[in-house]
């Protein structure tokens, strides 16, 4: 299946439209990549690519370091230079990635002239794909680009992500999260990020592990949850939302029960594309602001994170849901149409996806609520913070700490 460029994304704030008589606000949906969907879409890529950059060209390929056993980075080296390129490998991209990983990424590119990076494994990969085209063909650090500071350079390269899990949708966003020296997460913005091509080959996750499968599988969920609920949300959106619900709803425990089922897989590379467009127009709110503090004082996986985080906020926020955003959710998961449905809904499928929501025995005991709640209010979350349709005090902020570090 092969999905051409869309135009697509943000909410236009404060631009309001007279329609016969009608008052209409204007929404923008971001750029969408082209993507390419189907087994065996991994075998074609240097052919893809062809078209596109010059013969004998060199590629870096980031990886992540797990895939090597599994022979797909092998495989992916194989497909690039059945294109007619030269590939610089580098596969030591590690979970919760660093700027100083991007910028020696980068400094890779400039010296060995690389024209493109195809990024293959999950969120990481792709967050440090995605930073180091942007950044190449200038000298600065990536840092030089957190949270905005500075625009990024004119020209940037052919970037490709081929996503490994079905989770993080970073293969559709123009975000990328790096940890600063200090451990906190900081977010790169800009549609420099965003990839030129998305590969979607479901063979490529069919051998996921089943902890990861249900992990990033929540990650999507949580995704397209927060997208269509948050204070930014809207009805165009609304479409790639639901549909990403519906297909985890439909997929998820298929792919946990039956591995190998392609159709399942497939489904859940969906879920997590449509879910990535999804925050990509209207970001993400309070739970992933609570995910990402949590990560950053101690390792805990992104999708476990923001599902133990939406499971400790749903309810708070369903309660006031005067234009049915979370009602709508509800239905997308296969419940009437009512905002209660919701958040017994989603910590049902947490669960029985075998999501343990107890971080107890963890080593995670020394974090206390307070120290949570702090790294909640920091900068680099803030908004995620603003962005929650209900507005969230720091009250608010140490009692979801306690219910996400309490939880059994």
């Amino acid at each position: 299946m092969h999905f051409l460029g869309l135009e697509s994304a943000r909410v236009l704030w404060n631009y309001r439209v007279p329609l016969n008589g009608w008052v209409m606000s204007a929404v923008h949906l971001a750029r969408v990549p082209e993507i390419i969907q189907g087994a065996g879409s991994l075998d074609a890529i240097g052919t893809t690519l062809a078209a596109q950059l010059p013969r004998g060209s060199a590629i870096l390929l980031l990886a992540d370091p797990g895939l090597r056993a599994s022979g797909l980075i092998d495989a992916a080296v194989a497909a690039l230079r059945r294109g007619g390129f030269g590939v610089l490998v580098c596969d030591d991209v590690q979970s919760d990635p660093t700027m100083a990983q991007a910028d020696a990424a980068a400094q890779l590119v400039r010296r060995e002239r690389a024209a493109g990076v195809v990024a293959i494994g999950g969120g990481s990969a792709m967050d440090v794909g995605k930073s180091v085209a942007a950044v190449a063909q200038a000298e600065h650090p990536v840092s030089h680009y957190g949270l905005c500071a500075n625009a990024f350079p004119a020209h940037r390269l052919l970037s490709v992500c081929v996503p490994t899990t079905s989770g993080t949708g970073s293969e559709a966003t123009r975000t990328a999260v790096l940890a600063a020296p200090d451990h906190s997460k900081v977010w790169l913005w800009g549609d420099e990020l965003k990839p030129g091509l998305i590969v979607l080959d479901p063979v490529l996750t069919a051998g996921l592990p089943a902890a990861l499968t249900a992990a990033t599988g929540i990650d999507a969920l949580v995704h397209a949850i927060e997208a269509s609920t948050n204070a930014n949300a809207n009805d165009a959106n609304d479409l790639f939302c639901h549909e990403a619900i519906r297909l985890v709803v439909a997929n998820l425990m298929r792919a946990l029960d039956a591995p190998a089922d392609l159709a399942a897989r497939g489904g859940m590379q969906r879920a997590a594309m449509l879910a990535g467009i999804g925050i990509d127009n209207t970001g993400t709110a309070i739970a992933h602001n609570i995910g990402h503090a949590l990560a950053s004082l101690r390792p805990v996986h992104h999708g476990r994170a923001v599902g133990l985080a939406l499971r400790a906020t749903l309810a708070w926020n369903a309660a006031d849901d005067g234009d049915g955003r979370f009602a709508a959710v509800a239905a997308a998961m296969g419940e009437p149409r009512e905002a209660a449905r919701a958040p017994a809904a989603f910590e049902r499928l947490l669960r029985q996806c075998g999501i343990k929501v107890s971080l107890a025995g963890e080593g995670h005991d020394a974090i206390r609520p307070s120290e949570l709640a702090r790294q909640m209010a920091r900068p680099e979350n803030e908004a995620m913070r603003r962005s929650n349709r209900r507005p969230v005090s720091d009250a608010d902020l140490l009692a979801f700490a306690t219910a996400v570090l309490t939880a059994n």
